[in-house]
């Protein structure tokens, strides 16, 4: 699947890639030895052993090699992909939603119109949710200055 994100940047040969806009700057280990066990990788990203197994098997992670005796090797890229999809995660988009990104991906440019909407219907619900977060801030704020305002002049001191 690639580093498969959001921000497009060219691929060398003029044609737009997807990578990924969270990428982080700097990866543990340079491309050509990036190959992290399963461990490494729960330190590196945060998530789980049990967490990235269920998302290679519900297919939101693409395939991920394995040594020669079986054991996970990820790679930068699969790096790149799991901070992504953090981010998407924190979106609050469904998990349905997620493995249709990562099979759009993995089916190839023609699917960028279909990634586009998925994630511009993800940010009109992000705003969404913003104000309605603004919203509650502005109640709490309120109400925290009515009970500060109403305390006796004793208790403000």
């Amino acid at each position: 699947m690639g580093s498969a994100g959001g921000a497009g940047s060219t691929d060398g040969t003029g044609t737009k890639a997807d990578s990924c806009a969270s990428a982080p700057s700097a990866h543990p280990r340079p491309n050509g030895q990036d190959r992290y066990t399963i461990s490494e990788v729960v330190a590196f990203v945060g998530l789980t052993a049990h967490t990235l197994r269920w998302y290679e098997r519900i297919g939101l992670m693409p395939h991920i090699d394995r040594s020669h005796t079986g054991q996970r090797r990820y790679r930068n890229r699969d790096l790149d992909w799991l901070t992504f999809v953090g981010k998407l995660r924190l979106t609050g988009m469904p998990v349905a939603d997620m493995v249709r990104y990562a099979e759009l991906v993995r089916e190839g440019e023609h699917t960028f119109s279909e990634r586009q909407e998925l994630l511009e219907q993800t940010r009109r619900d992000v705003r969404t949710r913003i104000t309605e977060l603004q919203d509650t801030l502005a109640v709490l704020d309120y109400k925290i200055n009515f009970y500060a305002d109403a305390r006796p002049a004793s208790e403000r001191l």
